[in-house]
């Protein structure tokens, strides 16, 4: 299992989401952040004062996959996510050592399976 965590730009946010659907990869947690890279530094006048702007909004989506997923989380990704400008972004897949589903108890790759949800009657 892994834990797949990519910094991407807020404009593509719904592109990577649809191709993570696509991926049939789901439970993707979605935080905005702020961070530099390796843009050049943005500078506004504000208040007759010059102001570096030096962190970059950003947008954090982290996925726990299970092994077979991992390639194709981070194609999507990447395809998705790519501009080709500089300030894309950056993947990181690190090495998972528990899951659990607090709902269930479940753990591990129990706990990274999508639910299936009930048909109505």
């Amino acid at each position: 299992m892994k834990l797949i965590v990519a910094v991407i730009r807020p404009e593509q946010l719904s592109d990577v989401l649809e191709a993570l659907f696509h991926a049939d990869v789901r439970g993707v947690t979605i935080s905005r952040v702020q961070g530099h890279g390796g843009e050049i530094e943005h500078v506004e006048n504000y208040r007759g004062t010059t102001v570096k702007m030096a962190l970059a909004e950003k947008v954090r989506i982290e996925i726990g996959v299970s092994n077979h997923f991992v390639q194709p989380t981070i194609d999507a990704i990447m395809a998705a996510a790519r501009t080709g400008e500089v300030g894309d972004g950056k993947i990181l897949v690190l090495p998972l050592e528990r899951i659990y589903r607090i709902r269930t108890g479940e753990q591990d790759q129990d706990a990274v399976t999508p639910v299936a949800t009930p048909q109505p009657a």
